[in-house]
């Protein structure tokens, strides 16, 4: 494509000498001869400083919203950067989601889990679709790692996943939507169709600077959808809210299409009723505008009954599947990897690794522990180094009150000092009723945390490693180590047992 023809509709290209162009990137290093370089602002490092970089590595045209730093190329300045490369993306691939019926989950927690469920259920109830999360992208029968720690992927990525799922003959696509990939642009230019908020808690803040901010971020999808244009197979937008969460209110003030509740109290247009959670899954009664069906999931802890509510009612009342069928690829849902998962190999007591990595996460999982063992629930976690520092007390004190025992370790330090992340930590335990040595320690390595837990453990009690989930890799300081949770539970119970099993992945902060 060349230059004027990319930039037709987006952006004027008066005065600027037509080149041809072979890709589009914000990424200097992922230049190639004939590339559109557009240079972005971000947290720790400015594009437009790598502008020469792009130029050496055979950019073909630049783009940026400073000035025209004279490197011989054609060169647009725009007045939203972010926004420009999310345009000129979708115009490079065709604008695939025009093409597509596009469902958009986001929300603090249940994000990844949500979508899931919703592209099940589209492929059981005969439609072809594509889903991308933050921990995959499946396209057609391929599943595409995308990458270590992600939220969502740059707007070039993410273009790029959806034509192909046009190529591959999806009709249906659904995208995880983060706060990051909001308040950055990266999916500006995605017209969806379906909107859902699974609920909004205190979470990156480090980033965003304030709640308020983070719920403006999140408020992006909702008020974005009333300017999706109808599409001809799918006219009909919707926005799926939940109505239990205290957002409620104003992202439903704020949605300009159709807005469908789903919740577990009264007032929700799709209603969860008759909840039976339990140690091998959840049963509970749809009650809803189509009807009502009784849902059963291989799914645990009541936290989950919204996530399965939420896919249902987008599923249902926004995209017009049969609820038997949506029922039926719910009760096939074998769950998302590294979302309590347990590892079982013939201990008398129950392991389990989840992601839950806030507040709220890690509370509902702790309940969910609890709800399902007659005996002690013990926690190993971490907080993240550069990320919000607010919640570390917050957590040490969640511990402290729902878990019978808590390890305190590693989760990603970055540059931070690991020993301070757990001092807050530890005060928050502390302040909760917490007794070091009692019910809480602080053990650095993540591998020694997860020994000492599992040595704690009795018959009927669960372990819980919380924080890493599906992820593969730790920080510290900018070096990712491999780290797999899964992994390394499975070589603490061999060691603990005696038996064969995995070897214990090693950190910087440990040896094995």
């Amino acid at each position: 494509m060349n230059l004027h023809s990319l930039l037709r509709g987006i952006a004027p290209s008066t005065g600027l000498a037509d080149v041809d162009l072979t890709g589009i990137t914000a990424d200097s290093r992922q230049v190639q001869p004939g590339f559109l370089f557009v240079a972005t602002r971000g947290q720790t490092a400015d594009g437009h400083a790598f502008l020469p970089e792009a130029a050496a590595r055979g950019a073909s045209a630049l783009a940026g919203e400073g000035s025209d730093p004279g490197l011989g190329l054609p060169y647009l300045r725009v007045p939203e950067a972010r926004l420009f490369l999310a345009a000129v993306s979708a115009a490079w691939y065709g604008n695939p989601s025009r093409s597509l019926i596009l469902s958009g989950v986001t929300g603090t927690d249940g994000k990844t889990t949500t979508s899931t469920l919703l592209h099940r259920i589209l492929l059981h109830a005969g439609q072809s679709s594509g889903l991308i999360t933050s921990v995959s992208a499946v396209i057609g029968q391929a599943a595409v790692d995308t990458g270590f720690h992600v939220t969502t992927p740059d707007a070039p990525d993410i273009q790029r996943y959806l034509a192909e799922m046009v190529r591959a003959g999806s009709t249906h696509g659904v995208l995880e939507v983060t706060s990051h990939g909001l308040a950055q642009n990266r999916v500006a230019a995605c017209d969806f169709d379906v909107a859902v908020m699974t609920n909004v808690t205190p979470e990156h803040l480090d980033y965003h600077g304030s709640f308020e901010a983070y719920l403006q971020a999140k408020s992006l999808l909702i008020a974005h959808l009333g300017d999706t244009p109808p599409k001809a197979r799918f006219p009909d937008r919707v926005s799926i809210l939940n109505r239990d969460d205290p957002s409620f209110e104003r992202f439903s003030r704020l949605s300009r299409v159709r807005v469908v509740s789903y919740g577990l109290e009264g007032g929700a247009d799709q209603r969860a009723e008759g909840v039976e959670p339990g140690t091998s899954g959840l049963r509970f009664r749809a009650v809803g505008p189509s009807g009502s069906v009784w849902i059963e999931s291989r799914l645990t802890g009541r936290y989950n009954v919204s996530n399965c509510l939420a896919a249902f009612t987008a599923a249902v009342e926004g995209l017009r599947v049969d609820p038997q069928k949506a029922a039926e690829a719910i009760a096939a849902f074998e769950g998302i990897p590294g979302r309590m998962e347990p590892v079982d190999i013939g201990q008398p007591f129950r392991a389990l690794v989840d992601f839950a990595h806030t507040p709220n996460a890690l509370k509902q999982a702790l309940t969910a522990a609890r709800e399902s063992t007659p005996g002690r629930v013990i926690v190993v976690f971490g907080c993240a180094g550069l990320r919000d520092r607010t919640k570390r007390q917050r957590m040490g004190g969640l511990a402290a009150e729902l878990a019978d025992l808590s390890v305190f370790t590693a989760e990603d330090p970055r540059t931070e000092s690991l020993d301070s992340i757990l001092d807050e930590m530890a005060t928050g335990a502390l302040g909760a009723g917490g007794r070091e040595g009692g019910t809480f320690w602080r053990i650095p390595d993540r591998g020694q945390a997860l020994r000492h837990a599992v040595r704690l453990a009795r018959a009927g009690d669960v372990v819980l490693a919380c924080g890493k989930g599906h992820e593969q890799s730790m920080a510290f300081g900018e070096v990712e180590y491999p780290w797999d949770d899964r992994q390394a539970m499975g070589a603490a119970l061999a060691e603990l047992l005696g038996l064969p099993g995995p070897p214990m992945p090693i950190l910087p902060t440990g040896h094995a």
